[in-house]
């Protein structure tokens, strides 16, 4: 098991994949161990997964961070790639794993060559600031929509869907500490819709975002958004599809994600190059 230490009271778990000098990094509340991030590593990435601090095996938290929850993952983030000797990479996330991401190409941008968001909202603030995992725990809502519609004629996925289902059944409850966390949402600082959507405008970072149009919770509409205000962002949508995205179609969002790096690579833009004499 691999550790980095922030401070004298916190420390942080990362996981290792791969080898080679194209280097990913990834940071979540935990991984799915068949997931995008693995699917990179056998593609030829080296690719770091570093658990969120508050969430095991990375060190408890039992202070109530408000709206700077993001700020400190991201700048947790940094400290894994500085300890490793890592200048710069790309990032990759789902969920509120592209919620750090957000904060980390806002932070600091010199160091994210690529944004490989999954999923990614960042939800409307006009819906609130309380994260959905946070709205059950206090009874606000009794459930959350179904993140995956029914599978269309592919047997292939419903076993994979069902093999997931099983693993995640399997793990052992939470620790009280990590359910009393709530990190909200992503740029909550913004305080309204049309400050969030000038926040998203000045990020130069290449981003792909990869998204199902059945999710409930990060809507195609939510996706256009953001691309939208993104200046280099190539969108991607698939129908059949919700928010468990990178573990339901994993060879499709691998083929994307990794032809967009060798992209930005390439050009340094959210596109292939341009072959114009």
């Amino acid at each position: 098991m691999a550790y980095i230490r922030v401070n004298n009271y916190i420390k942080l778990y990362y996981e290792e994949y791969g080898t080679g000098d194209r280097v990913i990094i990834s940071a979540q509340a935990g991984f799915y161990p068949e997931g995008l991030q693995q699917a990179m590593a056998k593609r030829g990435y080296h690719v770091y997964c570093l658990t969120l601090r508050g969430f095991a095996p990375s060190s408890y938290i039992t202070e109530d961070y408000g709206d700077s929850w993001y700020d400190v993952f991201a700048d947790d983030v940094i400290c894994l790639a500085d300890s490793l000797g890592i200048k710069k990479f790309s990032y990759m996330g789902a969920s509120h794993g592209a919620g750090v991401g957000w904060h980390l190409v806002i932070r600091h941008p010199d160091r994210v060559s690529a944004f490989v968001a999954v999923v990614p909202g960042p939800h409307s603030l006009k819906e609130g600031s309380m994260s959905y995992r946070q709205m059950m725990m206090k009874g606000i809502i009794t459930k959350i929509p179904p993140f995956d519609p029914p599978i269309d004629n592919d047997p292939a996925r419903d076993v994979r869907r069902r093999r997931r289902e099983e693993k995640i059944s399997d793990l052992p409850e939470a620790d009280p500490r990590e359910k009393n966390i709530d990190y909200g949402r992503p740029l909550m600082r913004c305080g309204s819709e049309e400050k969030l959507c000038e926040m998203l405008s000045g990020i130069m970072t290449p981003t792909i975002i990869l998204g199902g149009t059945e999710d409930p919770i990060n809507t195609p509409e939510l996706m256009m958004r953001t691309a939208g205000c993104l200046p280099h962002c190539k969108l991607v949508m698939y129908s059949n599809c919700g928010h468990n995205i990178d573990t339901d179609i994993t060879e499709e969002l691998t083929e994307e994600a990794d032809r967009f790096i060798i992209s930005t690579e390439a050009g340094g833009k959210w596109y292939a190059p341009v072959e114009e004499s």
